[in-house]
C-alpha cells in the first residue's frame, strides 16, 4: 500500500484541483466532468479548497459508503483541518454550531432529542395534512395568472409551511428566514454578511424558544423548551438546533421539488410514468431516483480523519480533511448500472443523497414524504405543465451549497 503524505504537504503541487468543480456547459443535471475523470483515474485523491487547503476527495461510492460509517472519521467542524465550505461557513463555525458537525456522545445526546418527531411513524400521520398544504397550493396556482415561478407559488411554501407547523415558528415570518437562510448557504456570502444572518437567526429563534418556555405548545420547540426547563438543553443549544431544522427543513426540500420537477420535464417519458401512476411504489422509486439522480448536496459531506486510515492503495494521515462526494458516488456505475440514465423504475434506496451512518439526514423520512406527495400530485392535477423559457434561461444555483433553480417559469 502506498502511503500519501500527511495534511498540506502537496499544497503547493500544480496538479492538485480546485473543488468545487465546474458542471459541463448544458448540462446542469450532471456532476463536473472532471468528477467522472477522478472517479475513474484516481478515486482518492487531493484537492484544493478556496482556503489553499488540500483534503482527499473520496469519489467511489463504495468508498463513499465505507468512510461515512467509519468511526476514525469526525465530522467536527472546529477541527483545524476541517474542510470549510466557504469563507462563511469558517467565520460563523464558532458563532453557530449544531449536533450535525458534532461527534458522538455530544451529537447523539442532542439528535435523540429531535429523532422522534422525525420518525417514519410520525411523519406518515403528517400525509394528510402536507397533501392538503400541496393541493391547496396547486389550487391557488390554477386560479391565479400564468406563467408562474414554480420556486415562489409552489416549491418554497410546501416545505416551509410544513416545518413551520412541526416546529411551532410562525409561518407569516417566512420572509424573514428564507432570506437569512438563502445568505448562509451561498457560497459568496462574505463572513460578515453570514456572521449577521447567524446572529439574526439566533435572536429569533431564542425569542420563539422563550415564547415556548412561557406558553408551550404541541410543537418541537416546545420540546426542545421543556429540555431547556429540566436543565437538560441550553437556550442556546435548543436555538441552535432551531436554526438547523428551519433551515435544513425548508430549504433542501424546496430545491428537490423544483429540480426534480425541471429534471421530469427534460425526461418526457418519466413524466408521463409518474403523472399516469396511482401506485405508491411508484411514486416512492421516482422519488429515490431523483435524489439519486441530482444530489442537491453538491460539495459533498466534510469530515476529517481522526486516524491512519488505509483504503484502495491511499493512506488518509490522521488529521487529513476529507470530503465525500456523494453526487458522483451516485453515478457510480459499480454501485448504479448505467447510472446516467435517470430510471425512475429503479428503486435506489440505497444511494448516498442523504448520507450514510450515525450522520445520515435526520429529517429524510420527512423529505420522502414531502416529495412523493408533490410528485404524485402536482402532474397529475396541472397534465399540461410545461417550462414558459428555454431550459438556457433557467438561473441554476452553480453558486450555492444547496444546489437547485432560482427561479423556474411554467406555464400550462
Amino acid at each position: 500500500m502506498s502511503t500519501i503524505s500527511a495534511p498540506g504537504t502537496d499544497a503547493r503541487s500544480a496538479e492538485v484541483p480546485d473543488y468545487p468543480m465546474p458542471r459541463a456547459a448544458g448540462c446542469p443535471f450532471d456532476p463536473p466532468p472532471d468528477l467522472y475523470a477522478l472517479q475513474t483515474q484516481a478515486p482518492i485523491s487531493r484537492v484544493r479548497l478556496w482556503d489553499g487547503s488540500t483534503p482527499w476527495l473520496v469519489t467511489r461510492y463504495e468508498d463513499i459508503r465505507t468512510l461515512l460509517g467509519d468511526p476514525r472519521i469526525s465530522s467536527d467542524s472546529t477541527h483545524p483541518h476541517y474542510p470549510q465550505q466557504s469563507p462563511a461557513s469558517s467565520a460563523r463555525r464558532r458563532q453557530s454550531r449544531s449536533f450535525i458537525t458534532m461527534d458522538d456522545p455530544e451529537h447523539a445526546r442532542l439528535r435523540r432529542m429531535v429523532t422522534a418527531t422525525f420518525s417514519i411513524k410520525h411523519v406518515e400521520a403528517l400525509r394528510p395534512a402536507i397533501q392538503k398544504i400541496v393541493d391547496g397550493l396547486v389550487d391557488d396556482m390554477l386560479a391565479g395568472p400564468k406563467p408562474v415561478d414554480l420556486v415562489q407559488a409552489f416549491a418554497l411554501p410546501v416545505p416551509s409551511l410544513v416545518i413551520c407547523r412541526l416546529l411551532g415558528v410562525p409561518y407569516a415570518d417566512h420572509g424573514f428566514f428564507q432570506a437569512n437562510s438563502r445568505m448562509l448557504i451561498k457560497r459568496t456570502t462574505t463572513p460578515e454578511d453570514a456572521r449577521a444572518a447567524t446572529r439574526r437567526l439566533i435572536d429569533y429563534l431564542d425569542r420563539l424558544i422563550g415564547d415556548k418556555l412561557a406558553h408551550p405548545a404541541d410543537d418541537l420547540l416546545s420540546t426542545l423548551a421543556a429540555r431547556v426547563r429540566a436543565g437538560e438543553l441550553s437556550r442556546r443549544e435548543a436555538a441552535d438546533m432551531g436554526i438547523l431544522l428551519l433551515i435544513a427543513g425548508h430549504e433542501t426540500t424546496a430545491n428537490m421539488i423544483a429540480l426534480g420537477t425541471l429534471t421530469l420535464l427534460q425526461h418526457p417519458d418519466q413524466l408521463a410514468q409518474v403523472r399516469e401512476s396511482d401506485e405508491p411504489k411508484v411514486i416512492a422509486s421516482a422519488v429515490e431516483e431523483l435524489l439519486r439522480y441530482l444530489n442537491i448536496v453538491h460539495s459533498g459531506r466534510r469530515r476529517v480523519a481522526l486516524e491512519d486510515i488505509g483504503i484502495g492503495d491511499v493512506t488518509i494521515r490522521a488529521g487529513d480533511g476529507v470530503i465525500l462526494a456523494n453526487d458522483i458516488g451516485n453515478r457510480d456505475p459499480a454501485g448504479f448500472p448505467d447510472p446516467d440514465r435517470l430510471d425512475i423504475a429503479r428503486n435506489p434506496r440505497h444511494h448516498v443523497a442523504f448520507g450514510f451512518g450515525v450522520h445520515q439526514c435526520l429529517g429524510q423520512p420527512l423529505a420522502r414524504v414531502e416529495l412523493q406527495v408533490v410528485y404524485s400530485t402536482l402532474y397529475r392535477r396541472i397534465p399540461t405543465l410545461q417550462l414558459a423559457v428555454d431550459l438556457d434561461e433557467i438561473p441554476f444555483k452553480h453558486d450555492g451549497l444547496v444546489y437547485g433553480v432560482y427561479e423556474l417559469p411554467i406555464t400550462w
